[in-house]
């Protein structure tokens, strides 16, 4: 009986140990999952984000989340998972039938409009193109989402007064329902052949590291809000 006191006290002690780190652990866990829960961004836009002509992982939109990862790494204070649910050759009217689903399936909280470019170079009427935009930021504010749009600007194929307009419908919708906005997604890219690929129209692979860069310091401001 004396020598098998001790082995029965042993195996209580254990069984005690393994059950409190059970519990200290379930305890932990809603907390440590709510640390590294990521939050969505998304990214709606057309060839310009869909990575057109380049492998996928070469894409602005690929680098956006290797950007975050490395924040996440060196910071701990960035912690969001980018969805890229842009479509080559997309519209804004395009977009904006899709642009609800989208809210309800992918629920962000970061919404990165990039859309319009494809309205440009069609003559499509700006009118329209800015209330679409409208729409869709509207729409993206009601979910509670954060909003981002990407300005795009066009040659005057189709007369001054029409790239002029186009391009004010982003400053405009950006002043007016107060979202951040990137002027000109193409800045330091269009008009660079080196950095155009042979159809004259999209960014090379060598380009998308000067296309996150245009976007980057508008994001970060965006996230620290």
């Amino acid at each position: 009986m004396g020598s098998r006191l001790p082995s029965c006290f042993n195996l209580l002690f254990n069984v005690f140990a393994a059950v409190s780190l059970v519990v200290s652990t379930l305890v932990a866990q809603p907390a440590y999952a709510k640390q590294t829960n990521p939050q969505t961004i998304v990214v709606f836009g057309d060839s310009l984000s869909a990575a057109y002509g380049i492998p996928q992982h070469e894409g602005w939109v690929a680098l956006l989340q290797q950007r975050i990862n490395q924040q996440n790494l060196s910071q701990q204070k960035i912690n969001y998972q980018v969805i890229n649910t842009s479509i080559s050759g997309e519209t804004t009217s395009g977009g904006l039938s899709r642009f609800a689903n989208m809210l309800k399936l992918q629920k962000p909280n970061i919404v990165l409009i990039e859309l319009g470019g494809n309205d440009g170079l069609r003559g499509l009427s700006a009118v329209e193109t800015q209330n679409n935009l409208e729409a869709m930021i509207q729409q993206a504010k009601k979910s509670k989402a954060k909003v981002l749009l990407i300005g795009m600007k066009i040659p005057p194929n189709y007369g001054l007064k029409y790239s002029r307009q186009f391009s004010e419908n982003y400053q405009n919708l950006a002043k007016k329902h107060g979202v951040a906005l990137v002027p000109f997604l193409l800045e330091g890219v269009a008009g660079n052949a080196d950095l155009i690929q042979a159809d004259g129209l999209h960014p090379t692979a060598a380009a998308q590291t000067k296309l996150l860069e245009n976007v980057w310091p508008v994001l970060t401001k965006v996230l620290k809000k």
